[in-house]
């Protein structure tokens, strides 16, 4: 039996993951958290029956709190939380599933506590990469990929040694956007934005893939998951999101995984790693397919891809004010308050205004991604 806690439970990978949960016999739920959404968290409470669960929000942490009084189940709020549903001592795994910066601070946490990472959260690695892969090291705790694409690399380098590798090669859909030109995207509106051709995601990632930040933010944690240079981060155009990412190895062997596009199987791979278990998920039949495509992206239509890698180049601090910046970017555009547009000219201009500092510790990482978030809101709050 595998004691697992799920930060972000009810949002779309905590709620699949609950869904991949159901159909193993080995998993016990000890802890569960959300952000604000209380009603969906006490019918996952009820039925899982976790010791402790966790609400960000605390006037509606209280709430549940009343809710939940005569079931025995602990439930917290805030980043202490956070932290605390991370480290229960019962807990084996820990799916972070958060969105946002908001995902650091409990990881680090849990890999304190010597639990394995199943790693959904893509801004742990994107803003404090070097420092989570050190503790990772220090404390022996594995980190496992729950992202289609890192899912996919980390079972495709199995076939070789590390020194081995030429190149990751990290696929993207395009998203709704794809084949648009500039002038096609001056009056996007939010539900064309959110219209993702091939998977069901939460809000503020259907938007990074329409902008391609998504695949950016995958460059930088790439990076930190496989210890690779910048120059061996490929990024190619595949529409059709079966390959869902490859590894070139030195010989010219190209090496990749394929599936449906359904999240459950990287999700259930992360949970059974090192092992394989049988899952009912539709299962992949090239004749159906037909064809598989593969283009270049376009950096000029899509420019928050060429910021990330220019984050990464830069390094230090910039990676944490990229990640802040098109957060704060991503949630005006959701409030209709920017265009789309807008979105990677304000990562741009934050990006341009702040001075990195190099080898940073995390005080120096929060307070980086304090100041890109207060630098673009004190626009908005004139």
């Amino acid at each position: 039996m595998k004691n697992i806690s799920i930060l972000g439970s009810t949002g779309s990978i905590g709620t699949q993951t609950l869904e991949v949960i159901n159909e193993l016999d080995n998993f016990k739920i000890v802890g569960l958290s959300a952000n604000k959404n209380i009603d969906l968290l006490e019918k996952q409470a009820l039925k899982y029956k976790p010791k402790i669960v966790a609400v960000y929000d605390e006037s509606r942490a209280r709430i549940l709190r009343e809710r939940l009084n005569i079931y025995n189940i602990k439930v917290v709020s805030g980043m202490d939380g956070l932290i605390e549903v991370a480290t229960e001592k019962e807990a084996d795994i820990v799916l972070t599933s958060v969105v946002g910066m908001i995902g650091l601070l409990p990881t680090l946490e849990a890999i304190k506590s010597g639990k394995i990472i199943a790693l959904a959260n893509k801004e742990t690695l994107v803003t404090a990469g070097e420092i989570v892969m050190r503790k990772a090291k220090e404390n022996n705790v594995d980190i496992i990929p729950v992202d289609s694409e890192h899912s996919a690399i980390f079972q495709s380098l199995k076939s070789g040694k590390k020194e081995e590798v030429a190149k990751i090669i990290l696929t993207a859909s395009g998203g709704p956007f794809r084949g648009k030109k500039l002038k096609d995207l001056e009056k996007v509106s939010v539900s064309d934005a959110l219209k993702h051709p091939n998977w069901s995601m939460g809000r503020k990632i259907s938007i990074d893939s329409a902008t391609l930040m998504n695949k950016g933010l995958e460059v930088i944690e790439a990076k930190w998951l496989f210890d690779v240079d910048i120059e061996n981060i490929e990024v190619i155009i595949h529409p059709q999101s079966i390959i869902h990412s490859m590894v070139e190895f030195i010989d010219g062997s190209v090496i990749a995984q394929l599936g449906v596009p359904d999240m459950k199987v990287p999700i259930q791979y992360a949970l059974t790693y090192p092992k394989r278990k049988y899952s009912n998920i539709k299962k992949l039949r090239l004749t159906d397919i037909k064809e598989l495509t593969f283009e270049e992206p376009d950096l000029n239509t899509f420019p928050c891809l060429k910021l990330a890698f220019e984050a990464l180049k830069q390094g230090g601090t910039m990676p944490s004010v990229l990640n802040a910046a098109n957060e704060v970017a991503v949630k005006l555009f959701l409030d209709k308050k920017i265009k789309f547009l807008d979105i990677p000219k304000l990562i741009e201009e934050t990006m341009l205004k702040h001075k990195t500092i190099y080898n940073p510790n995390l005080d120096d990482i929060i307070e980086s991604d304090k100041w890109a978030r207060e630098s673009i809101v004190s626009k908005y709050d004139r």
